[in-house]
């Protein structure tokens, strides 16, 4: 059977396994039901998913000038700290970011390589830690807006990463940290405005069991723009990676916007 579709991030259900699914125009792939199947990827083209025109992708799925001007990738996105809506300030649209900044965000610690900090919305837990490839993640504050959540993260950087490994997160290479104890010494570390949203009565620890058959020893990415058509077993589904049996793993996410067929 064949999907054909322009590539999204996979939408993701919270269980034991985690529930992965593609979703296309016209129809959906739930891709748990391929593990341990041969499927057949090839590159058919690009669309962007800002103005759906058939542009090569430039960035995050969007292509060149959609990524230079729409509030969906402003620089706020990648570092919080520039949030300047709850000032009234805009940078691309004030009405859009608004409604994003100004809503409860979280800072965690998640463990996907080693112990990292980072900043979702309330609304993408835990689908934020998911899409990483977190195995667990606690929240350490909820606050109001993006900017006090982003200067959270910044005070953090100090002390923890704020990226994933990703080779060692596809390879299984993570360190064992009890993240309630990390949680505990970090009060005195956070900024004087964010410390009355500290709370060590919530420890929601929050644990993902990735649908992975086995993990590879050594992986080689797959780039669509170089290797147009693909086939291999499926072997994995973790993070927004797909993980064969030969070692390639294919980052949907990384591959936003290109238009494929998946035969299976």
């Amino acid at each position: 059977m064949t999907y054909e579709g322009v590539l999204a991030k996979m939408q993701t259900e919270f269980g034991n396994p985690i529930q992965y699914y593609l979703v296309f125009e016209n129809s959906f792939l739930n891709v748990n039901q391929l593990l341990h199947k041969e499927i057949e990827i090839t590159f058919q083209g690009y669309q962007c998913l800002n103005c759906n025109k058939k542009k090569k992708i430039f960035r995050q799925g969007f292509c060149y000038d959609c990524f230079y001007s729409s509030p969906a990738v402003g620089d706020w996105i990648m570092r919080p700290e520039l949030s300047t809506a709850h000032l009234g300030i805009a940078d691309r649209d004030l009405e859009y970011e608004t409604r994003v900044q100004l809503q409860p965000h979280v800072v965690y610690l998640a463990s996907s390589s080693e112990v990292k900090v980072g900043v979702t919305r309330k609304t993408q837990v835990p689908t934020r830690w998911i899409d990483q490839g977190a195995e667990q993640a606690i929240a350490i504050v909820e606050v109001p807006n993006r900017y006090l959540a982003g200067i959270t993260e910044v005070a953090l950087k100090n002390h923890f990463s704020d990226k994933t490994n990703w080779r060692k997160m596809l390879t299984n290479d993570i360190v064992s940290i009890d993240l309630l104890a990390e949680k505990l010494k970090i009060e005195r570390l956070l900024p004087q405005e964010v410390q009355e949203y500290f709370h060590l009565d919530k420890n929601d620890l929050y644990e993902m069991h990735y649908p992975v058959a086995a993990y590879p020893k050594k992986i080689n990415s797959l780039s669509l723009d170089k290797t147009p058509n693909y086939v291999g077993k499926l072997m994995g589904i973790k993070g927004q990676y797909l993980l064969f049996e030969d070692g390639t793993v294919f980052n949907i996410r990384g591959s936003e916007g290109y238009i494929v067929s998946i035969n299976v």
